[in-house]
């Protein structure tokens, strides 16, 4: 099966697996009933499907399927170790570091089969060299001396790793997105990090250009060039072309796109990438209540709005970071709504896939079998 034709969607009660034949797309599993499901997807390397959970009262929890969901089987989930601390930005209280979050579930390179990544609230990055049976607190970002003062919560607490980043060139080399503290890089396979936030500007910020607060939404790399890079930030879209030492602002308020969660980057061609724009921070809707996905061909320059398909009546539909996805041509995204859209055509027209989801945190494809 072609990885345009499966899904795995995690939602606020459930993870859903659904694959597209002949007679269109159908749910085939639903798996972890009513529980919040708040990143899932299938490991390239070997076929896991991993998903991490949010319990609430009883905790984060991690699960992996070798079937695509058919079993299950709980992991135990990565513990800080009892002299972490952290800092939440409401209280600036110490207090010891707990597992609040999985944001993200990120395979290693292809010459590391058992590494495994998991960004965390937080603000730790988790790593695993056994396929998952076990995660280790990476300190060397941890440990970073801009942690315990300067980053701070988004709109939680405290700060969150979203975005993961591994070069397919060099799996030594890793890029972090923290909500709120910016880009890090390890060119070391994580001994050391250094910031990389040249060209952001906070306007929440006392300093804007802090090399340090900054408060990326999403960041993703172009998989043909990787030393491009798209960001979609609080503060509007931003693109690098050398590999995250720099970045331009690509947008202002009022824009077609502008502010937003979610940002894909076209695998083949670094200039193409697509967003789906909200109105601004303070009114987390759907612009002018019509849903639209905006893309661009030339590196930001220009944004085209895509609409065909798409509700342009009525529509209060936000996307999360993770909740748009593309694989070759195809494209594919869910709201807080629960509206679940598709489009084979680069996002030029736009089919219903479900209206009646949970409200939908994240959109994967899933690779071919």
């Amino acid at each position: 099966m072609s990885s345009s034709n499966r899904m795995i969607v995690g939602t606020r009660k459930g993870l859903l697996v659904l694959e597209r034949k002949s007679a269109g797309w159908k749910v085939v599993r639903y798996a972890h009933s009513a529980s919040p499901v708040p990143y899932a997807v299938v490991d390239p390397r070997h076929g896991t499907l991993w998903a991490s959970l949010d319990h609430g009262h009883w905790g984060c929890k991690l699960h992996r399927s070798p079937d695509l969901g058919a079993t299950w089987e709980e992991v135990e989930a990565p513990k800080y170790p009892k002299s972490a601390r952290t800092k939440p930005w409401t209280t600036g209280k110490p207090q010891p570091a707990t597992l609040r979050y999985i944001w993200v579930i990120q395979p290693g390179g292809a010459d590391q089969p058992d590494r495994l990544y998991l960004g965390t609230e937080p603000g730790g990055l988790f790593v695993s060299d056994d396929g998952g049976t076990t995660f280790k607190l990476n300190k060397g970002l941890w440990d970073h001396p801009s942690r315990f003062e300067k980053w701070f919560g988004g709109g939680r607490d405290m700060a969150g790793i979203h975005s993961v980043f591994v070069d397919p060139r060099d799996s030594s080399r890793v890029l972090v997105g923290i909500s709120c503290a910016g880009v890090f890089e390890t060119l070391d396979g994580g001994k050391t990090w250094a910031p990389r936030n040249r060209g952001m500007s906070a306007d929440f910020l006392p300093d804007p250009e802090a090399e340090v607060g900054q408060d990326p939404h999403y960041l993703e790399a172009c998989g043909s060039d990787p030393d491009v890079l798209w960001q979609q930030n609080h503060c509007g879209i931003y693109r690098s072309t050398d590999g995250a030492k720099s970045w331009k602002l690509l947008s202002k308020p009022g824009d077609l796109a502008h502010f937003g969660f979610a940002i894909s980057a076209d695998e083949k061609n670094p200039d193409a990438a697509w967003v789906v724009p909200a109105v601004s921070d303070t009114h987390r809707i759907a612009v002018d209540g019509k849903l639209r996905v905006c893309a661009t061909t030339d590196g930001g320059a220009t944004w085209k709005a895509l609409r065909k398909g798409l509700p342009q009546k009525d529509a209060y539909d936000v996307v999360f970071r993770h909740a748009l996805d593309k694989s070759h041509g195809t494209l594919a995204f869910g709201t807080t709504t629960g509206n679940l859209y598709f489009s084979e055509n680069r996002g030029r027209s736009w089919e219903t896939v479900g209206q009646n989801f949970p409200p939908v945190y994240s959109v994967r494809f899933a690779p071919a079998s």
